[in-house]
């Protein structure tokens, strides 16, 4: 789990660098759990650009992961560890003893040949789940349920890991990544360690073309655009956007503008709000 940095050959090897994928022992996905799966480029069910900015990139197969980790009680074999295109985690593949495979997220320190359980009773471990309310506190946790037996919904991305931090009768504290505190019921699972790959927000893709690799299309600044395609456009030449600060395309305020509702049922679980961006608005110091 490392970054292998390019001398720069040409003006794509400059600032180009990949992960050195040593912890992959496997190359080929487990046949039976992938599928295929329609790529959208961005477009909703009649067909209309609702994300702007997709499209192209290579091809993939979805792999079946298992976020609700609901075999409990039953202990599998970690087989293989795998590359995922549709994420910048890597995959763990098990072999339960009843014969089953299933993928995972791979937590970090999680080797092949290690055996690992799913449920109530389980030991704290890496790579184990449990309720959050069997989990001590002080812990570090990813994969963690919002609604218990919905599957894991938050702390899935290379590198993430929250931390149980008190427990208050039907809810459990968690520290999430962006240091927001949260009341998660004891019921929902979660699971143990960090998840893997957490070189993974260190790389630079180096040129324009890898990111149109993955799926991404250029964008074009709101400025350099006519008035009849954005708030931001028209004038001579480098012109300021004539307004209070910046907008979308389509006149709502961006970079810094909250958009949270203000009446989300789940305020009431939001012990601590989250860290604040160091992005300002249009003028504004960068901290």
């Amino acid at each position: 789990m490392g970054i292998r940095i390019y001398r720069p050959y040409t003006p794509g090897t400059r600032q180009h660098s990949v992960a050195d994928f040593a912890e992959i022992t496997r190359s080929e996905p487990e046949k039976s759990l992938i599928r295929h799966r329609h790529r959208p480029k961005g477009r909703n069910n009649r067909g209309v650009i609702t994300c702007r900015h997709r499209g192209g990139g290579h091809k993939r197969l979805y792999r079946i992961v298992d976020f609700r980790r609901d075999k409990h009680n039953v202990p599998a074999k970690v087989a293989a560890i795998e590359y995922d295109p549709n994420r910048n985690a890597r995959l763990a593949l098990l072999y339960y003893r009843d014969g089953e495979k299933r993928y995972i997220l791979h937590p970090l320190g999680l080797t092949v040949g290690t055996e690992i359980i799913s449920g109530p009773e389980s030991p704290i471990e890496v790579g184990n789940a449990l309720p959050l309310g069997n989990i001590p506190t002080g812990t570090i946790i990813h994969n963690v349920e919002l609604t218990p037996g919905r599957g894991g919904q938050i702390v899935r991305a290379a590198g993430g890991a929250a931390q149980v931090q008190a427990k208050e009768g039907q809810y459990v504290l968690v520290k999430l990544p962006s240091g927001e505190v949260r009341r998660i019921r004891r019921e929902c699972y979660a699971t143990i360690g960090q998840v893997g790959n957490t070189d993974a927000r260190n790389i630079s893709l180096g040129k324009a073309g890898r990111k149109r690799w993955l799926g991404r299309r250029p964008e074009v600044r709101g400025s350099v655009m006519n008035p009849v395609d954005h708030p931001h456009g028209g004038g001579e030449g480098r012109a300021p956007i004539g307004r209070s600060g910046p907008v979308t395309p389509w006149g709502k305020p961006a970079l810094g503008a909250k958009t949270r509702k203000r009446k989300k049922a789940s305020n009431a679980l939001i012990v601590r709000r989250r860290r604040r961006s160091s992005k300002r608005g249009r003028g504004g110091r960068q901290t």
